[in-house]
């Protein structure tokens, strides 16, 4: 029996964790003090506000890796010169694309064509210069910005992409050249920093003209493959509701702060380590991991019609990505990961790829 022993305690540290804890110590429990209101700052020996950063403490269920990390991308793109092109009897912008090289999307953007991209016989087309890549299955903007040291945000740039941000199997992605003033060395760095913004708009692996989108997962033990892109909701359902039940202390607010004036895209709330975070409108997992340094725990969830929440500083997860959640649901537990200054929840939404005032989103309290 001796065996069996030694590998119960494994096995138990295998099983996702993701009722509420109902079995946490009453110290981790929401708790209606008044220290914990908006207008009553909680006394300065509180020990659950003191400053502890950690970042090993973020338990996330058994993933996969991301899938920008699981189809790694080999820079092959190829200079095409900026020319004119006359456009032939049969040809079709595709077509047209093949022959020279470059992007449709690109030489659609460049003459100004839109949905459904006719064009005749004996038009002349510009066909802009520069580095196009093409896309194979699986790959994430994410993995092909860190092929090439370049920013994913400038690559989302340079080739006008838009909600839901998709890539398609066969698509000539323009990669921008080196930010000017900028050393190579510098935006390669930049590259491989990971922040809400990649997360959103380039995570999702590319789609082959035939494939489908996986629906998503009701339970976080099903875990899809981060080669699979997940379907996101098309609409939003209902309005937000805060993410925590009980009414903590909001200890910064969007918008500019500090000295610096450097903007905050969100709010911090203060909360003691252990309090359930809850999902603040339905929606589907698109990241739930601790790969951006300044929010440690992260869980980030898509609603549809371009809106997105953000939850950092979790000191546990009990999500997965793919995994669809409701309104209330508990998505994590609360802690001071990442750059957190005390035990408290950050928090922000964004409207496509713009954050947004939290406060006029959320009813009043």
């Amino acid at each position: 029996m001796a065996p069996l022993v030694v590998l119960l305690p494994a096995l138990a540290a295998c099983i996702p964790q993701v009722d509420a804890p109902a079995s946490y110590p009453s110290r981790y429990r929401p708790r209606q003090e008044a220290h914990q209101r908006y207008d009553n700052p909680p006394p300065p020996d509180d020990q659950r506000y003191q400053p502890h950063r950690i970042d090993e403490g973020v338990a996330a269920l058994p993933a996969p890796p991301p899938a920008w990390q699981a189809r790694p991308v080999t820079a092959q793109a190829r200079y095409v010169d900026a020319s004119t092109y006359v456009v032939q009897p049969g040809d079709t912008l595709r077509a047209v694309a093949d022959r020279t090289g470059a992007g449709s999307e690109a030489i659609a953007r460049a003459n100004g064509l839109t949905a459904p991209f006719v064009i005749r016989s004996g038009q002349r087309l510009t066909i802009p210069g520069g580095r196009y890549h093409p896309v194979r299955p699986g790959e994430t903007g994410i993995a092909i910005a860190r092929a090439y040291g370049v920013d994913w945000s400038r690559i989302v740039t340079a080739n006008g992409l838009s909600e839901p941000y998709t890539l398609r199997v066969g698509m000539r992605v323009l990669i921008p050249d080196p930010a000017p003033g900028r050393s190579s060395a510098a935006e390669r760095a930049a590259a491989f920093r990971l922040d809400v913004d990649d997360i959103v708009t380039g995570s999702e692996p590319a789609l082959a003209s035939n494939q489908r989108t996986a629906p998503p997962s009701r339970s976080p033990r099903r875990v899809l493959a981060p080669t699979q892109a997940i379907t996101e909701p098309g609409r939003l359902r209902g309005g937000f509701d805060w993410p925590l039940q009980m009414h903590s202390r909001i200890v910064a607010k969007f918008g500019p702060s500090g000295a610096s004036g450097e903007r905050y895209n969100g709010i911090k709330i203060a909360v003691p380590t252990g309090t359930p975070v809850l999902a603040a409108a339905d929606g589907v997992v698109a990241y739930a991991g601790s790969e951006v340094p300044t929010l440690g725990g992260l869980v980030i969830i898509k609603h549809g019609d371009g809106w997105t929440t953000v939850y950092g500083y979790a000191s546990r997860l009990l999500v997965q990505r793919g995994q669809s959640v409701k309104r209330g649901q508990t998505i994590a537990m609360s802690g001071d990961t990442g750059l957190a200054d005390r035990p408290e929840l950050h928090f922000e939404m964004r409207k496509g790829r713009t954050p947004v005032d939290t406060m006029a989103q959320l009813p009043r309290l």
